[in-house]
């Protein structure tokens, strides 16, 4: 296959160049069938290292039925990889979504599940957000453990409260075996400044679950800005943060180290209604989802959403925002040159947006149109 007179991005900007597939990789030269692009650019499928679920399912359900739902609907959005988020859950179900994603593999039209993201139940009590406060406790390397084994080491991401009991310990035991993220935390400066000297390197959904910035207490963010190896995750769905605080973003962590994510739930792609997230009741109108007390229990944008609205509602250059979308979390996911690139030897996931409206034109998957 080969993808002609579209403007293709490199990895920094756009390029007028042809995209050659063989056997499901990009490859220098090829032959076979012609996707013309004329009018659009060609960007990496994306990858979402952070939503729970869509099309009627959620990872948390632990039914495989339910992934390939989810695959089949993030594919025919330009989400080619996906990384799923647990919630804080008991045991007994965390271990029922691992093995289910274990036995995942995509079928054709279906993204890949490139890993798994482990969002609770090691945070702060105080910091629940929409996670089920029933079943938060204190990190255990054990049980992580037991989790990964059940998962055949899917596990790419472990959230953590730092300033909670034990996460001292399981970040120093850990941060070899697993990226540990900092996440629903009421972590202050300190708190978080020395977490990152032990192992964390990423920020969960910035500015959400974490305490804000100000200038006698700067909490977290600037703790994580000030280091090179620490990347931000960031909801770009024009519902949990205003415009100027995602462009502020962006300046402050360089778009190198952000990575776009969608929080998406099991509402993704269906109607407004009431919709079940780790045991909580969620209402959905419009794009915006509550839980009983008013807060925002996750996204109901998929990440090409996410993506559109932060070039065209937030002012984020083109190029920043597939970064984020792409590369970064790929590199993050240690994925990097596999997924999130159109280089040669990469899996050959693509998409065509078009150049005026960013409008979804195209899909391949692993080599082939949708």
């Amino acid at each position: 296959m080969k993808i002609i007179n579209g403007l293709v991005f490199d990895g920094e900007g756009f390029v007028a160049r042809d995209v050659c597939i063989e056997d499901g990789a990009f490859v220098e030269a090829a032959c076979g069938d012609v996707v013309d692009a004329a009018g659009c650019y060609v960007i990496p499928g994306l990858v979402d290292l952070h939503f729970h679920g869509s099309a009627g399912a959620d990872i948390s359900d632990g039914r495989l039925e339910g992934l390939h739902a989810m695959g089949a609907y993030e594919a025919s959005r330009g989400i080619t990889a996906m990384c799923p988020a647990t919630m804080t859950l008991s045991e007994e179900q965390l271990t029922a979504a691992a093995k289910s994603a274990a036995a995942y593999q995509p079928a054709e039209g279906e993204a890949d599940l490139v890993g798994i993201n482990m969002e609770g139940p090691f945070i702060s009590p105080s910091k629940v957000g929409a996670q089920n406060p029933e079943f938060v406790r204190n990190p255990s390397a054990a049980e992580f453990r037991r989790l990964q084994e059940a998962a055949g080491g899917l596990f790419k991401l472990v959230d953590i409260a730092p300033e909670e009991p034990g996460a001292e310990e399981f970040i120093q035991e850990m941060a070899g075996e697993v990226r540990i993220s900092l996440a629903h935390s009421c972590a202050n400066y300190d708190d978080a400044k020395k977490g990152f000297e032990l192992g964390i390197r990423q920020l969960t959904h910035l500015y959400n679950a974490m305490d804000p910035m100000h200038h006698r207490k700067p909490g977290p963010i600037p703790a994580a800005a000030e280091r090179d190896d620490v990347m931000a995750e960031i909801i770009a769905d024009g519902v949990h943060i205003h415009p100027a605080m995602v462009r502020l973003a962006f300046n402050m962590f360089g778009d190198d180290r952000m990575i776009l994510i969608s929080d998406t739930l099991r509402a993704a792609g269906l109607a407004d209604g009431v919709y079940d997230l780790g045991g909580q009741d969620v209402t959905v109108k419009g794009p915006v989802a509550t839980i009983e007390n008013g807060a925002l229990a996750g996204s109901v944008s998929d990440l090409m959403r996410c993506l559109y609205v932060a070039v065209k509602d937030m002012g984020i250059p083109l190029e920043s925002a597939v970064k984020a979308a792409t590369a970064n979390p790929a590199r993050a996911l240690g994925l990097e040159g596999v997924h999130g690139t159109l280089a040669v030897g990469a899996v050959a996931n693509a998409v065509l947006l078009d150049q005026e409206t960013l409008e979804l034109k195209q899909v391949v998957l692993r080599g082939k149109a949708l």
